[in-house]
């Protein structure tokens, strides 16, 4: 038993080298990462009685990520009310918004989750990969300290949504969608390719624009920024039949 748990972690750590990449990070103690991976149903078996789940280092991470989420906002938008920077710093640390970032780099793929759990679908359920990524954000505290913990942070999530209202290229129409979308608590609008066609001098780009699921406009352009915002357009242009059935307060779209 002690030498199948043995070579059984050896190999977790050389599949956990691969999640580093993707992180941007290399842990000095491994031990951090695979307890940031390690779902309290998996400690709940006789075998792995000795291990512990990542519920503190979430707690951790959850600190570490409002932290740093509100010093950014509290930087890059001075004109922004209290009012204003919480209901942004709600929207970014959301779980719906967590999970999207989790599942972008195929966190529960990396889960130690029991084989009930796994059978129920929990590799891939919204509150334990967001759970697990804040986890993760919190072992990259201990092992590194704040510097990384924020940078990685600033790089997965908080680049993204500066980006959208930031695009200065022609009217920011994607800007325009998530502040409205933001005002309807929708969250944070997901852009996705549904084409690519062209040599690489002449590209032609389909991408439609959706939330929680559900696909609201689509754009065609010579790069992705250019159909991103012409889908957004295209979403506000028709606003009135796309979010007729969607009220501030009442949200029934259907969730992730």
């Amino acid at each position: 038993t002690f030498l199948r748990r043995l070579f059984t972690r050896k190999g977790r750590f050389k599949s956990y080298r691969e999640l580093e990449k993707k992180l941007g990070y290399g842990f000095v103690n491994l031990e951090l990462l695979s307890r940031a991976l390690t779902h309290r149903s998996y400690i709940h078996t006789p075998e792995n009685e000795d291990l512990r789940a990542n519920e503190r280092l979430e707690f951790l991470g959850d600190s570490v990520l409002g932290m740093v989420t509100s010093r950014f906002l509290f930087e890059h938008f001075p004109d922004k009310s209290e009012g204003d920077l919480t209901k942004l710093k709600s929207t970014l640390v959301s779980e719906a918004n967590l999970s999207r970032i989790a599942k972008s780099i195929s966190l529960g793929k990396y889960l130690n989750v029991s084989e009930e759990e796994e059978k129920s679908g929990g590799r891939e359920r919204n509150s334990i990969v967001s759970d697990a990524y804040e986890a993760v954000i919190g072992a990259v505290f201990i092992d590194g300290g704040l510097a990384p913990a924020e940078r990685m942070i600033r790089n997965q999530i908080l680049r993204r949504y500066l980006e959208i209202t930031t695009d200065r290229a022609f009217h920011n129409y994607k800007g325009e969608l998530l502040e409205y979308m933001q005002a309807l608590g929708l969250g944070l609008p997901r852009y996705d390719v549904l084409e690519e066609e062209g040599p690489d001098h002449q590209k032609r780009f389909t991408i439609a624009v959706s939330v929680k699921g559900r696909q609201l406009g689509k754009g065609v352009g010579k790069n992705k920024k250019e159909a991103e915002q012409r889908a957004a357009r295209m979403t506000l242009e028709n606003i009135d039949s796309v979010f007729k059935d969607i009220k501030p307060g009442n949200q029934n779209l259907p969730t992730d």
